[in-house]
């Protein structure tokens, strides 16, 4: 289910099959590498969009949650988790953090949930059915991670 008010009313009805929140963390950067981040803010929406559909009825897909790339980790951390602390609270089991930005893995420790870390591979040139082949590919690698994490009794998770 995405972040759409039509998706949300599904979402009230059956809020008991829908245990686990995939956000995709963005970064924005107007300066030199402007091209390089837009691309892996792309990228990782796509990968996001194609979770979901993978996943309709168990997931919601919220807003990505972005931040600058000059935002210091820590601060990033804060807010990441401050974030997981509400949808926990509000019946979320299981959150999912996807991102192509290599700077989370510094700090993945520290955050409070699962994060899946997916180098961005640039699509603009690509035809439809070559990018919608590699994004495939990107999930079958994810979906063994999610499957599992879903199967974990709570006392094991992060």
């Amino acid at each position: 289910m995405k972040w759409q008010a039509k998706e949300i009313d599904l979402y009230l009805q059956a809020k008991e099959y829908v245990d686990t929140a995939i956000l995709s963390l963005v970064p924005i950067n107007w300066g030199s590498e402007i091209k390089s981040t837009v691309q892996m803010g792309e990228f990782i929406t796509l990968i996001s969009d194609e979770l979901e559909r993978q996943f309709k009825g168990r997931v919601l897909q919220f807003p990505s949650f972005t931040y600058l790339k000059t935002e210091g980790l820590d601060e990033r951390l804060q807010r990441v988790n401050a974030l997981d602390e509400h949808l926990k609270s509000n019946g979320f089991e299981h959150i999912i953090y996807v991102t192509s930005d290599i700077e989370w893995k510094q700090i993945e420790g520290d955050m409070m949930d699962t994060l899946l870390w997916i180098p961005s591979i640039p699509l603009e040139h690509m035809e439809q059915k070559y990018k919608m082949e590699t994004l495939s590919n990107q999930i079958k690698q994810m979906l063994p991670i999610l499957t599992n994490k879903w199967q974990k009794p709570k006392n094991e998770e992060n």
